[in-house]
């Protein structure tokens, strides 16, 4: 059946009104800015808007078009995730160089690790030279006041 000319007419305003809308971020609940929506808006079926009404549906798709070139989001959902989005990136790129500075620390606590070993390996090797020299010549007694006292060193606990 043939719209008359005052139905198109009604049909085409409803369907402009539901663009501007939908443009301007009054999305329904569980809708979004986007071309099904807009029929639902618009109280046309999806078919009817893409048969009969396809230069609207195109003048509104270009409009969101320009609006997000503008850097507008009419969806608030659609910001929500490139909000969403971007945040994570920043977060993975700040997880990728925490976990690079940790791994350095890592290593460099395993390398301090060694060399506080190898330093005790030497100090318990010195004490045993100075003990056999103790015991084979005679020293001349300690000076406590200047610290030179060998025997109040406590050796490090083996692992």
């Amino acid at each position: 059946m043939a719209l008359s000319h005052q139905q198109r007419h009604q049909i085409e305003r409803r369907i402009r009104a539901a663009i501007d809308r939908l443009l301007s971020g009054q999305i329904p609940l569980g809708g979004a800015c986007d071309a099904k929506t807009l029929a639902l808006e618009a109280g046309i079926s999806r078919a009817s808007l893409y048969r009969t009404w396809t230069h609207l549906k195109d003048e509104f798709e270009q409009r969101r078009a320009a609006a997000r070139a503008a850097g507008q989001q009419p969806d608030p959902k659609e910001a929500r995730i490139a909000r969403l989005r971007e945040l994570n990136q920043r977060l993975t790129g700040k997880l990728a160089r925490t976990t690079t500075e940790f791994t350095l620390l890592k290593e460099g606590h395993r390398l301090l690790l060694s060399v506080l070993a190898a330093k005790d390996d030497e100090l318990e090797r010195l004490r045993r030279e100075l003990s056999t020299f103790a015991s084979t010549h005679a020293i001349p007694a300690r000076n406590h006041e200047l610290g030179d006292d060998a025997t109040s060193v406590v050796p490090l606990a083996r692992r």
